[in-house]
């Protein structure tokens, strides 16, 4: 610990991410990124992107870009933020609209960086248990709160409210931004954004790592009230104005206007998950019902650590979260068919 840090640099519990293995020989199965690359219209965009203009600042509003993606959701742009990467989106979040002294709700098995950001930002937050199903308890969302956060479809474990359940939860908080972080929303789930016009303190929380293939350039967006968008580019503009580069801009323009590719793409994943669902469960595996990119597995007698150590040794990577009641689950990342045919393989020989 060095003795130049402030005291809550000294006390901060940072985020761990996903490892990203050197070898470029393992099946990759636990970061949930796109198994598929960019599209050729992404990549050509950022090839003609001018080099010459990387001297200038780029567009600090992403006005294209903003404009493009309003669009594409159906809502104006005045109801959208452009941010570097939706973490980057949700931290500005965190930043404007919750506060201590008034905690903040959210599952107790959701995505491991709202604590963080939570002890970084000094808010409070009280933990809503999931069901024994894992499913979001809404009454549990129901009491005094200084704001709400949901990721749906919920990650890790994959499973998805229903739009009408997320209404439900606005009804009950009037008066704090309620959240909704849809990372996976593309994969199967449904969108609160139609909601934003009849509950100005819903904010949707979206990013184009996942079902976009763009995990890489680093692009999120917010989707709310023109009050709650005013607020983010305050909080931005007293941090740093000019977040999202040029490249960025311009590859983030071009998969949005090729939509019909993407979500033909995300179409197939599904249907790969399904597949690969049901053949785990031939095997005898709990496989918790997804509308992500991804699969939360647990087999009846397995010593999952043990099995996570086999594929990986067998060259798959998945995610072993080490927390209360998901201890005894794998995660796993929805590959194209013939890393999920590997997988598969692997899994057959592990519990034969």
């Amino acid at each position: 610990m060095s003795r130049f840090w402030n005291e809550k640099t000294k006390g901060l519990e940072p985020y761990i991410p996903g490892e990203q293995p050197k070898s470029k020989k393992l099946v990759k199965l636990n970061t949930n990124e796109n198994p598929y690359p960019p599209t050729r219209a992404v990549r050509d965009a950022i090839a003609a992107a001018n080099c010459g203009d990387l001297r200038l600042y780029p567009d600090p509003e992403a006005t294209a870009l903003r404009e493009a993606f309003a669009k594409y959701v159906g809502v104006k742009a005045e109801n959208v933020f452009v941010g570097n990467g939706s973490d980057e989106v949700l931290a500005f979040a965190f930043d404007t609209f919750f506060e201590k002294g008034k905690p903040i709700l959210f599952p107790d098995i959701c995505y491991s960086f709202y604590p963080v950001y939570c002890r970084y930002f000094e808010i409070d937050y009280e933990t809503v248990p999931l069901k024994e199903d894992f499913t979001v308890d809404i009454d549990g969302f129901r009491k005094e709160n200084g704001g709400v956060v949901i990721t749906n479809p919920n990650a890790p474990t994959g499973i998805a409210l229903s739009r009408d359940d997320i209404e439900e939860i606005l009804k009950a908080n009037p008066n704090r931004v309620v959240l909704i972080d849809e990372a996976y929303v593309k994969f199967g789930a449904e969108s609160a954004v139609p909601l934003i016009e009849t509950y100005p303190n819903l904010l949707v929380v979206q990013t184009m790592s996942k079902s976009h293939s763009l995990a890489g350039l680093r692009v999120g967006f917010a989707i709310g009230s023109a009050e709650l968008i005013e607020g983010l580019n305050r909080v931005k503009n007293s941090f740093n104005s000019y977040p999202v580069d040029r490249l960025a801009q311009a590859g983030a323009l071009a998969a949005i206007e090729d939509s019909a590719v993407i979500e033909k793409r995300c179409r197939r994943i599904a249907a790969t998950r399904q597949g690969v669902s049901v053949a785990l469960r031939s095997m005898g595996f709990d496989v918790l019902p997804s509308k992500t990119n991804f699969i939360m597995i647990h087999y009846w007698n397995a010593d999952t650590e043990a099995m996570f150590q086999y594929l990986r040794e067998h060259g798959i990577v998945v995610r072993h979260f080490q927390g209360p009641r998901i201890g005894d689950y794998l995660r796993v990342t929805i590959g194209n068919r013939s890393d999920m045919r590997r997988f598969l393989d692997a899994v057959e020989e592990y519990i034969s």
